[in-house]
């Protein structure tokens, strides 16, 4: 039975290009108003989940859905429900941060007033005297602000991130955490790859390693400290020096 009110549900699921098998039972849920971090060496099937999610690919077997939707079905249904922020953010050089953000709301049908793209970046950290210069002199960070501002603005339940912290420095980083958790606040479901682990430990609800196209440890924010941080670095060294291996 389809659950709608789950963003993402992902279980058993396979995938591969022909004889190499990138997913191989992965299962994975995202319950609403969560931030869930997946962790993973090169080859460990992130970026394949992410393609999946998109319907970018369809999955050999096993279950698949973005709020109760199969993306392989239906893919334009399912990017409905998502904002989808790259690990390098497609955005206009030649325009400025309102531009870009007005005709991305545009073409996603959900055009806004500069009122509310205004609201938009102050929630986002961008600074006001930003908003009407060019993105060809942003910095990484501050181009980020702008996607995200885009995705709060869309008003989706699931917000997809690709490496988003890599490039940054420690304080944008944590600007951009702390933007993640007012997201998350908002009631938006959070689904990012990473090979940040200390960004993860601060932001994530939870955190599931990646190997083999399956999830092969979980665990969960609890108590003042969140994550035995230790036991967690650990654990990812170990999966980063098996891929280059």
């Amino acid at each position: 039975m389809t659950d709608a009110r789950t963003p993402i549900l992902i279980e058993a699921l396979t995938l591969a290009y022909g004889e190499h098998r990138v997913l191989d039972g992965l299962t994975l849920s995202v319950p609403p108003a969560s931030i869930t971090a997946l962790l993973g060496g090169n080859g460990a099937g992130k970026s394949s989940t992410l393609s999946a999610l998109l319907g970018f690919v369809r999955a050999d077997g096993g279950r698949i859905e973005v709020c109760g939707i199969d993306p392989g079905r239906d893919p334009d249904a399912a990017r409905r429900c998502i904002a989808y922020l790259p690990e390098n953010v497609a955005l206009y050089q030649h325009l400025s941060a309102v531009e870009n953000a007005d005709y991305l709301l545009t073409l996603s049908g959900n055009r806004k007033s500069r009122a509310a793209i205004a609201d938009a970046f102050t929630a986002a950290g961008l600074q006001e005297r930003a908003w009407d210069q060019r993105l060809g002199g942003f910095s990484k960070g501050m181009r980020q602000k702008v996607a995200i501002a885009v995705a709060l603005l869309r008003e989706v339940p699931v917000l997809l991130l690709d490496e988003p912290t890599s490039g940054l420095d420690p304080r944008a980083t944590a600007d951009f955490n702390g933007l993640l958790a007012s997201t998350r606040a908002r009631g938006t479901s959070v689904l990012m790859v990473t090979h940040d682990l200390l960004s993860a430990v601060d932001v994530a609800d939870r955190i599931g390693f990646l190997e083999g196209g399956r999830i092969v440890k979980q665990a969960e924010a609890h108590g003042p400290d969140r994550f035995d941080v230790r036991a967690l670095r650990a654990r990812f060294q170990a999966d980063v020096d098996r891929a280059a291996a």
